[in-house]
């Protein structure tokens, strides 16, 4: 129990934390000072300073939504092993910061008993970045923290090992209108349909106004139904992303049919050997199918492991995707294609000029 009488510490509310209370103490004293690092296997990362002092961290994967009894294992994992030293990365990894080499091996045994499987450095398959789903959002299509975890179950392996011709970065989420993710594979939430909407509650419950506002394709507008004011929805212009629907919750969205998974390939957002491109659509229509979403992961898998196979070393997806063209792609991940695929839009000039790339 802390000190009531000691004042508690504020809280700030933007910028980044300071990093150095917590730092371990060999970071700390060689904070910007490293000369060299390497891995010594997957999962574990070997810095060494200019002053000799060296360091290992080893990282894990976490279901990211964690429960108190997987927290305070997690920690005293941390205390037994890494005197109390841990970070969580962007990807919610756990990482474990030792200045003991004799540690390691035994963290790594300790973790993987645990069911926190070590992984995701180097060139493998990194911790699925999901969104929140069911936990907090309003329009979710499906659960995104499920559909990561099934397809995590299923590329467990892509993880533990450095065998891709480079990093490959997943996501998922839940619709495309509020967290449509891009990486090297996507899996986003399509809503196929316009939404279901209850004439009886409209008056009650939604600010017809701001419904309107809401619409970013003016399919909205006001209407009277059944002598009450309501709303109606121009199914022609409709791109039925939902966004309706958190403000005005009779205009249901969600359908257990009509809710379906897709599949984007070729994002990336490094600057590194080529500029940052968005990803483009693969697959689309894929039956959202809880709890396991088999499709899904069956064509996650496929793109995977073409992509072992064929690409380059240091080649990323969307690179490998450059060099062998479409139509090969197509071929050998056996993703059949539509008049869908094909991308006729310019309105981003292609590129958004969004390299730090000289261009001449």
């Amino acid at each position: 129990m802390s000190d009531s009488s000691q004042t508690p510490r504020e809280p700030v509310e933007s910028g980044v934390p300071d990093p150095f209370p917590l730092m371990h103490p060999v970071m700390k004293k060689n904070y910007g000072d490293w000369a060299w690092h390497d891995r010594p296997r997957p999962g574990v990362l070997h810095h060494v300073a200019h002053s000799g002092d060296e360091i290992w961290t080893v990282r894990a994967g976490t279901p990211r939504q964690l429960d108190v009894y997987s927290i305070r294992q997690l920690c005293d994992i941390a205390d037994d092993y890494a005197d109390g030293h841990v970070r969580f990365t962007s990807r919610s990894n756990i990482e474990f910061m030792l200045a003991e080499e004799g540690r390691v091996a035994a963290l790594v045994e300790q973790l993987e008993e645990a069911g926190y499987p070590v992984g995701g450095t180097g060139n493998s398959v990194s911790q699925i970045a999901h969104t929140q789903g069911w936990l907090h959002c309003d329009i979710p299509g499906t659960d995104g923290s499920g559909v990561a975890k099934a397809i995590m179950d299923e590329i467990i392996e892509e993880f533990r090992q450095e065998e891709m011709p480079n990093r490959v970065r997943l996501t998922t989420s839940c619709c495309q209108i509020n967290c449509g993710g891009q990486g090297d594979i996507a899996i986003n939430i399509q809503h196929t349909k316009p939404p279901k909407i209850n004439h009886d509650l409209i008056a009650n419950v939604c600010e017809r106004p701001a419904v309107v506002a809401r619409c970013p394709v003016a399919a909205i507008r006001p209407a009277l139904v059944n002598g009450k004011p309501s709303l109606e929805v121009d199914e022609k212009k409709c791109m039925c992303c939902g966004a309706c629907y958190p403000p005005c919750p009779p205009m249901q969205i969600n359908d257990p049919e009509h809710t379906k998974l897709a599949i984007w390939v070729g994002g990336k957002h490094s600057n590194a050997r080529s500029r940052p491109t968005f990803h483009k659509l693969v697959a689309a229509g894929i039956v959202n199918n809880p709890p396991r979403w088999p499709e899904a992961a069956a064509i996650v898998k496929r793109i995977l492991a073409a992509y072992k196979e064929d690409g380059r070393d240091w080649e990323r997806l969307g690179e490998w995707i450059d060099r062998i063209g479409w139509p090969r792609f197509f071929e050998l991940t056996d993703i059949p294609f539509t008049k869908y695929h094909i991308d006729d839009w310019r309105g981003a000039r292609g590129s958004l000029n969004a390299s730090a790339h000289v261009r001449f």
